[in-house]
């Protein structure tokens, strides 16, 4: 949390600075947890089985906190996005997870925490009356955790690393203020696959402001020797971005 709260005065005060081009973003709406697959570790001693199926996991409100630079064609942003999804229930079958075992019939819960972190740089390709677009690469820090509790047994798994992404922002734009868009960052390679991709409705209130709403989908995860992990969520999200 203490991490998370630095990054967003961070963003917040970089888009305070006063120049031709800076931006700030903020998005925020619901998550809805889709599958996420878990074995740790990923080899004999671990159980593949899914939190989502096993527990009742809960719709969680969620935001995300952009801030940048438009210069020319290039576009750079610094971003954080925290995602928590916590459930409970009742085990349906015995679990051996991160090297404790977690008994059929057992009342458990559990979270599923993905906070994000990235910088991304964006390089403007198409910018015609109706159409735009611009792709280029995010740098992505992950800091990660699955954890499981019953009474006084608890176990997790931890995991911040790095992976690159390719990013992308296409919006159609048939009239001066309404709009389509697609946007996201996103990667498949041989160990995993990472895609948080948006896609809704674009109204330019003003030369200073835009707003958007629609659908995005958080989709990814690894299959490596310590850990195997595929989640899918959901969310319904509006924004706002401010050019100072």
């Amino acid at each position: 949390m203490s991490r998370l709260i630095s990054t967003s005065l961070i963003l917040l005060s970089i888009a305070g600075t006063s120049a031709a081009g800076w931006f700030v973003d903020v998005e925020a709406g619901m998550a809805f947890p889709g599958y996420n697959d878990v074995q740790v570790p990923n080899d004999d001693s671990g159980t593949r089985f899914s939190l989502s199926d096993e527990l009742d996991i809960d719709t969680e409100f969620i935001y995300r906190l952009r801030a940048g630079l438009e210069t020319g064609r290039h576009t750079f942003y610094a971003f954080a996005a925290p995602l928590r999804l916590e459930g409970s229930g009742v085990l349906d079958e015995s679990v051996d997870f991160a090297e404790e075992t977690f008994q059929q019939g057992q009342d458990v819960t559990g979270l599923y925490r993905f906070d994000s972190y990235r910088f991304t740089w964006r390089y403007l390709l198409v910018n015609s009356p109706d159409l735009y677009f611009s792709g280029g690469l995010t740098a992505k820090i992950r800091d990660a955790e699955i954890r499981l509790e019953s009474g006084d047994l608890s176990a997790n798994t931890t995991n911040t690393g790095f992976v690159p992404l390719l990013s992308f922002d296409l919006r159609w734009t048939p009239t001066c203020r309404l709009g389509l868009q697609l946007e996201g960052d996103a990667l498949v390679g041989p160990q995993g696959r990472a895609e948080d991709v948006f896609l809704g409705l674009l109204y330019r209130a003003s030369d200073r402001m835009d707003l958007r709403t629609g659908y995005r989908i958080i989709e990814g995860g690894a299959d490596v020797e310590t850990v195997y992990n595929f989640t899918m969520v959901s969310l319904v999200t509006a924004g706002v971005t401010w050019r100072i």
